[in-house]
């Protein structure tokens, strides 16, 4: 019988991948004194001091194995390309299953929606992963390959969903913008900036993550970062530009006929094509068990607008840069 966590005394974790997510669950974890070992390939990344970076290929499963030796948890935050899912989760994935059933610990993964396909109205943990797309298809095999082995009681697995990402991070969905924001030129976004949609903070994501690591009620099934308020691109702009005191400015969807064009020479843009939907028509997310049962809120979205501006706000030269 595997053994459950007992509770808040010091424990090991691993956290594969150092980018916004991964650090985030790192420095959590460290602030509550628990020893975190991150794991990239180079073994560099922005963690804080206390945190043991560890180079490696996560895909190796003798080397994850090893690292993963005496860890409550593992941590899934990896951040492959887009355009490469097809060809470097898979091997992850087995890798990652492998050290979780040799080593005990509890498989954490990070994931999004895109698996549920095109929604109908607001997305709870529950409804079925029924994207047809291909890199969809990858993602809800890893989930369904964990689940099968947690159900078989080989392993102890549950993931966390978030939506398009807000806040300080380059994995935000506004950071490219904020320069063009901040100097009062025009932008054009993807899809309908009307459209309202869920953005999952990056910091509340990271809560989440631990936060089912050290509940083992939860394991065993998905979860979704507790969000504000979906609101459309459109809107945030306005209120990020509110914040900063710069005038608003003229926010316009980017032509189709212009994204496929970008996507022809672009693999980035081809594969953000064939998930326009999420940008084009309401993309909401329900987390009301997960605030109930993990007593976690969203961050304030006061305090989100200002954290996601605190670069563009702190450091001038940031805007020196031709966007």
């Amino acid at each position: 019988m595997l053994s459950l966590w007992k509770g808040k005394q010091m424990s090991k974790y691993v956290v594969v991948g150092a980018g916004a997510t991964g650090s985030g669950v790192a420095t959590l974890l460290s602030s509550q004194g628990h020893q975190v070992e991150v794991v990239t390939r180079s073994g560099s990344g922005p963690i804080r001091e206390g945190v043991t970076l560890r180079a490696g290929d996560a895909t190796h499963t003798e080397f994850l194995t090893s690292v993963s030796e005496g860890a409550a948890a593992i941590f899934n935050c990896a951040n492959p390309p887009y355009h490469r899912w097809l060809a470097d989760w898979p091997p992850l994935a087995d890798s990652l299953l492998a050290a979780a059933q040799n080593s005990g610990a509890t498989l954490v993964t990070l994931s999004n929606l895109y698996a549920y396909g095109q929604p109908t109205g607001p997305m709870t943990p529950h409804d079925p992963l029924k994207s047809t797309l291909p890199k969809s298809v990858v993602r809800a095999k890893m989930w369904n390959d964990a689940l099968a082995l947690h159900e078989a009681g080989k392993i102890r697995a549950v993931e966390v969903r978030a939506s398009d990402f807000i806040g300080d991070s380059p994995q935000s969905q506004f950071a490219y913008f904020l320069p063009r924001l901040m100097k009062g030129k025009n932008l054009q976004v993807l899809g309908d900036p009307d459209a309202v949609h869920t953005w999952s903070y990056v910091d509340d994501v990271a809560r989440t993550l631990v936060a089912v690591a050290q509940n083992s009620s939860t394991w065993g099934r998905a979860w979704h970062v507790p969000s504000n308020e979906p609101r459309s691109a459109r809107q945030v702009f306005n209120e990020l530009a509110d914040v900063a005191g710069v005038a608003r400015t003229k926010i316009s969807s980017i032509p189709t006929p212009i994204l496929r064009l970008l996507g022809i020479v672009n693999p980035q843009m081809r594969e953000l094509l064939k998930t326009l939907y999420q940008f084009q028509s309401p993309f909401v997310m329900e987390d009301g068990e997960s605030r109930e049962v993990l007593g976690i809120e969203p961050t304030s979205w006061d305090l989100i607008l200002s954290n996601t501006l605190r670069p563009f706000l702190s450091n001038a030269g940031a805007l020196t840069k031709d966007y």
